[in-house]
């Protein structure tokens, strides 16, 4: 593998796909022809022969919070161990004292 730095292409290449320079791919074997280019007129036409691609997003499935949510929702995980506030942060004795007032 050439040992060529392609930083600056990598930046300008992310600033023209509007992505960050994570998503950029640069063909490995076109390294050369990649570190040639010192402007963003060159980098866009790498982007056009399929030189520089942007990655594709990857899916951040939701799955496991839902199964929690449906957890949740039938008691668990509501022990003593998983509460970070108070009781009364939790449930506060005056909204308490209020919804026996109002019942009265």
């Amino acid at each position: 593998l050439n040992m060529v730095s392609l930083k600056l292409q990598k930046r300008l290449a992310a600033s023209i796909l509007k992505c960050g320079r994570g998503k950029v791919w640069l063909d490995p074997n076109e390294g050369n022809e990649i570190s040639m280019a010192n402007s963003r007129q060159n980098i866009r036409k790498l982007v056009k022969d399929g030189f520089i691609i942007r990655k594709p997003t990857k899916i951040h499935s939701r799955s496991r919070a839902r199964r929690m949510k449906e957890a949740k929702r039938k008691g668990r995980h509501s022990g003593y161990g998983k509460r970070k506030g108070t009781r009364e942060a939790r449930l506060p004795t005056k909204v308490l004292w209020m919804r026996r007032m109002r019942v009265l």
